[in-house]
């Protein structure tokens, strides 16, 4: 059992908290005052790769989960557990994908407010995935074993 709440019966709540989260972060970019323009050449050049790798990661997510997919973090009643695919490498490639492209366009925009909300967001996702966990714990028996062996956002770092 996890101490992380279900926020609603098949986590509805965590959903709510995600569709104000994934705004605030884009709008920040386009608001902030304290935002570098132009941003450094550096900083726009890595934040246009993070952008895509993290397009990318969201992208695959969505279609090897195929249509086990749900908007909330309790899996469908039908729902069969993925491994392949880019789920063979990250157990939540769209969590990090979307990571990856806040953090891209914080660098893209410059903006130290559009940072902190990505490690908002970082965090937000790290608790999210958690509770998440322990509902795939409890419907998949192998899913432990899967999560030992891979990464939780990021293939081959997180």
């Amino acid at each position: 059992m996890s101490r992380l709440p279900s926020l609603g019966s098949r986590g509805e709540g965590w959903v709510v908290i995600q569709f104000v989260l994934l705004p605030a972060v884009a709008l920040a970019g386009l608001v902030d005052p304290a935002a570098v323009s132009p941003p450094p050449a550096i900083a726009w050049a890595v934040g246009l790769v993070l952008m895509a790798a993290g397009a990318m990661l969201l992208g695959r997510g969505l279609l090897d989960l195929g249509r086990n997919l749900t908007p909330v973090p309790h899996p469908r009643d039908d729902a069969q557990l993925v491994v392949s695919g880019v789920y063979a490498i990250a157990r939540h490639p769209m969590y990090g994908g979307l990571i990856l492209t806040a953090f891209g366009w914080a660098l893209v925009v410059a903006s130290p407010l559009t940072l902190a909300l990505a490690v908002v967001l970082l965090l937000f996702f790290g608790l999210k995935s958690r509770r998440e966990e322990v509902w795939l714990s409890e419907r998949y028996e192998g899913y432990p074993a899967y999560a030992a062996r891979t990464k939780r956002f990021v293939p081959w770092l997180y």
